[in-house]
C-alpha cells in the first residue's frame, strides 16, 4: 500500500522530530466488479458438505513407505493444512521401510470407495499403476492430488496438481561430489551411483541420470574427466544394488572396484546404507558421499562424517501444499497449481539448522 504523508509548517514540524498523518489514500475497499472482498473471502456455504454431506471435509493422504522416517514431515504438514481449514486428515500408507506400491494401491482402492473422504492425496512412484484410482475416484466426485513422486502419464494429469520436487534438482548432489572429489586431492578412481531399477520408481531413475549428467560435467569442465570413471550402470539410472541387503551391497561394490573415491545415493532406500557401508569401511571423514532425504539416519551420518551431504525436498510442503490444493479446487475451483518444492543441500556445516520442528 502506497502512504503519502502531508505537512503543514513542515519546518517547525520537523525541527521538533514529528510528524503528523493527515491523509492516507490507495486503500482499496472492494473489487473493480462491486463486489466486497471480505465477502468473497468467506468459504462457500456447501463446501464444508462437499461429496460426503457430513459438515466437514474429510481428506486422506496415502503414501508409498511410511516404514521409514522420510514422510513424517510430510504427513506433519498436512495435519497443519487440516487443522487451519478445520478438515480431517486420515495419515495412510505401506508400512514398509522401503518402497511398497502395491501396498499402497491396496489401501488406495479402499480408501476411493469410502463415502466419508472429500479428497485423495497420493504418491504415484510406480508409472501407469494409478490410472484405475483417478477413474475410481472421478466416478466418485472425489478430487486428487499427487505429492512426492510423479507418474508424467498419469490419466488426466494435466488436470490433476502435483507437489514434490522436480528430479532435475539431483544435480546439485551431482556437482557437489564431483566438486567433493576434485578438492580431496583423488587424482583418479571411481565415482558410482548404486540404485535399484527393480522397485519400478521413475522419479528415482531421473534422479541418478540427473546426478549422473551433472557429475560428468562438472569433471569435463574442470578437465579432468577423463582422470576418473563415472559409473551410472548401463543406462545412466544406477548399478544395480540389493535392496533388500544394502548395507553389505554397497560394501561389496566398493571393495570390488577398489578405487572408488565417491558414490551418490538418490533415496532413503540406500542412502543410510551408505552411512553405514562408509563407516563399516573405515572411510570416515576420507570420502565423499552424497545421498537423499535428511532422515534421522542421514542427520547423524553428516555430522559423524559417513556422509557428505544430503538433498532434502522440504517435504513438509508435500504434505501442506496438496492439503490446500485440494481445498481450494473444492472452495473456488482452482486446479492442477503445481508446487516444486525444490532442493536443500545439507552438510555438516548446515545439519544442525535442519529438523527444526519436523520440517527437514
Amino acid at each position: 500500500m502506497r502512504r503519502i504523508w502531508l505537512y503543514a509548517g513542515s519546518t517547525a514540524i520537523l525541527s521538533l522530530g514529528i510528524l503528523h498523518a493527515f491523509a492516507q489514500s490507495g486503500s482499496v475497499e472492494k473489487a473493480v466488479g462491486g463486489y466486497n472482498f471480505a465477502e468473497a473471502a468467506k468459504e462457500d456455504p456447501a463446501t464444508k458438505n462437499f461429496h460426503s454431506a457430513d459438515g466437514h471435509l474429510t481428506f486422506a493422504i496415502v503414501t508409498h513407505t511410511a516404514g521409514n522416517g522420510f514422510f513424517d514431515p510430510v504427513y506433519v504438514g498436512a495435519t497443519v493444512a487440516a487443522n487451519m481449514i478445520g478438515a480431517k486428515i486420515l495419515l495412510l500408507g505401506s508400512e514398509s521401510p522401503v518402497d511398497d506400491p502395491a501396498r499402497e494401491i491396496e489401501i488406495l482402492n479402499q480408501i476411493v470407495q469410502d463415502p466419508t473422504i472429500d479428497g485423495i492425496i497420493m504418491t504415484t512412484p510406480q508409472v501407469g499403476a494409478y490410472n484405475d484410482i483417478v477413474k475410481a475416484a472421478e466416478a466418485a466426485g472425489i478430487p486428487i492430488a499427487t505429492t512426492n513422486s510423479y507418474d508424467p502419464t498419469l490419466l488426466h494429469r494435466s488436470s490433476i496438481s502435483h507437489t514434490g520436487q522436480d528430479a532435475s534438482a539431483a544435480a546439485i548432489g551431482g556437482e557437489a561430489l564431483a566438486n567433493c572429489v576434485l578438492k580431496s586431492g583423488k587424482t583418479s578412481g571411481s565415482i558410482v551411483l548404486p540404485s535399484s531399477t527393480a522397485m519400478g520408481n521413475i522419479e528415482v531413475n531421473n534422479r541418478v541420470k540427473a546426478a549422473f549428467d551433472a557429475i560428468v560435467k562438472t569433471l569435463k569442465d574442470a578437465g579432468k574427466l577423463d582422470a576418473f570413471k563415472v559409473d551410472a550402470g548401463p543406462e545412466n539410472v544406477g548399478i544395480d544394488t540389493n535392496p533388500n541387503d544394502p548395507v553389505n551391497a554397497l560394501v561389496s561394490l566398493f571393495e570390488s572396484r577398489g578405487d572408488v573415491v565417491g558414490a551418490f545415493t538418490a533415496n532413503n532406500v540406500f542412502t543410510p546404507p551408505l552411512v553405514k557401508a562408509v563407516a563399516q569401511m573405515g572411510l570416515t571423514n576420507k570420502f565423499c558421499a552424497f545421498g537423499f532425504d535428511l532422515g534421522p539416519a542421514q542427520q547423524e551420518g553428516i555430522a559423524a562424517g559417513n556422509l557428505t551431504g544430503s538433498l532434502g525436498q522440504q517435504p513438509f510442503l508435500q504434505g501442506f501444499w496438496p492439503v490446500m490444493q485440494l481445498y481450494l479446487q473444492i472452495d473456488r475451483g482452482i486446479s492442477a497449481a503445481n508446487l516444486d518444492t525444490r532442493a536443500q543441500l545439507v552438510t555438516k556445516d548446515t545439519v544442525a539448522k535442519v529438523g527444526k520442528r519436523f520440517e527437514n
